[in-house]
């Protein structure tokens, strides 16, 4: 079969392909003229390529779903994400990140009260992001981990590489 052929569907196939020459069958399209639209910020997403025609590479899914990690792990981590998606929480992240602070440290740091910035705490030690450490009257909070602060690290370096 020629690469010519690939690309036509098979005969009673109601236009897909079959697993074995659907990669070869699978070819991008631009979207344009009127029906095209722009993204938020002046992206024109004429730019997305998208297949011409409906077509399912089964191996690939078999191997990508193979090592997909669990249904609650990704709650988890989507649950991770949500609690970033607060400035004060990152905030406190970052101060975090540079050294361990007690709460009214912290408190001064982030410019909130002792009161906003514990309630922020309990999320984050909820979520295993950060942990506490008693002294005295006192409670002193750092990072979880060296993942927390990679994460955070690298989230925060993929933002400043665009400036």
């Amino acid at each position: 079969m020629s690469a010519t052929d690939a690309t036509q569907p098979a005969a009673g196939t109601g236009g897909r392909t079959s697993g074995r020459t659907a990669k070869r069958a699978c070819a991008p399209s631009m979207p344009d003229g009127p029906d095209a639209v722009a993204a938020p910020g002046g992206a024109d997403l004429a730019d997305a390529t998208v297949c011409q025609q409906h077509c399912e590479h089964t191996e690939v899914i078999a191997r990508v779903r193979a090592r997909l990690a669990p249904d609650e792990d990704m709650a988890e981590l989507a649950a991770t994400f949500r609690l970033l998606g607060d400035r004060t929480r990152v905030r406190i992240l970052e101060a975090l990140a540079c050294d361990e602070l007690c709460v009214c440290d912290l408190a001064a740091v982030v410019g909130h009260s002792q009161s906003a910035v514990s309630h922020q705490l309990r999320l984050l030690r909820a979520a295993k992001l950060v942990r506490v450490r008693r002294d005295g009257k006192n409670a002193f909070y750092t990072l979880d981990d060296d993942h927390v602060r990679h994460l955070f690290r690298q989230a925060l370096d993929h933002v400043q590489e665009s400036r």
